[in-house]
């Protein structure tokens, strides 16, 4: 949005702004205050009555949130810079801060589907969280409606995913090498950690599940194919009962969004606040009784965000209790 300012100050006073005008969408109001590009400390939006300071620092530890009037925060990681429990103890360092949460996949700390795991640690005594990955959060809330229910004795996880910015935009180098084919032209096969990353949620689950990830040209909007051998004997029915049941009532109904609609694509899932949203009407049930095959769709930027807030607010102990 800021890319197009000029480098000159662009107010004293504060002014509003229409973000539509500026491509945009967003329901609400943004003011500028103070906003000068040579003084970073005066940076700040006015976004529906709330301050947003945009700090700048060359490391975590130097920043100081206190002088802002932020005391005992939790900071939430999304830079992709800091992926460990070393790395992200930096920001603790930091005078404000008491808790990190990482929006993705962590080393050395818990990483945490909200609605599967979150119990397992208390935030009194863990300072540092991951909220997984968006593909993590759409598959392991059905994977343990499965397993508690039918058992998985194993099974396969392939990801049709929008392509991110770790791809190419135009064909050119990429350490990766389908990666570097052009993203918005291209189905690319590549792998995702998704597999492995179920094990840190559902301890015993993980070694029985391979995956991959196919990134197709679309922007947004991911469909996780769950392709499953069940312990026990089962009907296209009674799979379906399970998933519905879970999405009604109990530990997931935040998670889980069962959708009856036999028309679904993925412009029909973007903005929707769950981050799994099973197909029902895509569901294959083998005549064995043992192989399943489940589509589960998921906003892999809206609904993973909503579960990062999920996780924000239990680890800030300001969870509020939803009645259904």
């Amino acid at each position: 949005m800021f890319g197009r300012v000029s480098a000159k100050r662009l107010t004293e006073q504060k002014t509003n702004i229409n973000i539509e005008k500026v491509g945009l969408q967003f329901n609400g109001d943004v003011e500028l205050k103070n906003i000068y590009i040579e003084d970073l400390e005066n940076k700040a939006l006015i976004i529906n009555g709330h301050t947003v300071h945009m700090i700048d620092a060359k490391n975590p530890e130097d920043v100081d949130y206190t002088s802002y009037g932020i005391n005992n925060a939790l900071l939430i990681d999304n830079t992709g810079a800091f992926r460990d429990k070393e790395a992200l103890s930096r920001h603790l360092k930091a005078k404000g801060i008491s808790k990190v949460l990482l929006t993705a996949p962590g080393s050395g700390v818990p990483n945490i589907v909200h609605g599967v795991n979150q119990g397992l640690f208390d935030p009194k005594e863990v300072d540092i969280f991951s909220a997984a990955s968006c593909t993590t959060n759409a598959i392991v809330p059905i994977l343990k409606v499965i397993n508690d229910n039918l058992g998985i004795e194993r099974g396969h996880v392939e990801t049709v995913h929008a392509y991110t910015n770790d791809q190419n935009l135009v064909d050119n180098m990429h350490s990766k090498y389908r990666r570097g084919r052009a993203a918005a032209m291209n189905m690319v096969i590549t792998e995702t950690g998704a597999g492995k990353a179920v094990e840190k949620c559902i301890p015993g689950l993980g070694p029985k599940l391979t995956s991959n990830a196919i990134r197709v040209p679309v922007p947004d909007g991911s469909l996780a194919i769950l392709n499953l051998t069940v312990e026990k004997d089962t009907s296209l029915e009674a799979v379906n009962a399970l998933i519905r049941n879970a999405a009604l009532q109990g530990d997931l109904v935040e998670q889980i969004n069962y959708s009856l609609n036999n028309e679904l694509v993925s412009a029909d899932i973007v903005g929707n606040p769950h981050p799994s949203i099973f197909d029902s009407a895509a569901t294959i049930v083998h005549t064995d009784a043992r192989n399943i095959v489940l589509y589960v769709w998921y906003d892999n930027e809206y609904g993973y965000s909503r579960q990062v807030m999920r996780l924000a607010k239990e680890i800030s102990e300001v969870r509020l209790v939803s009645y259904y």
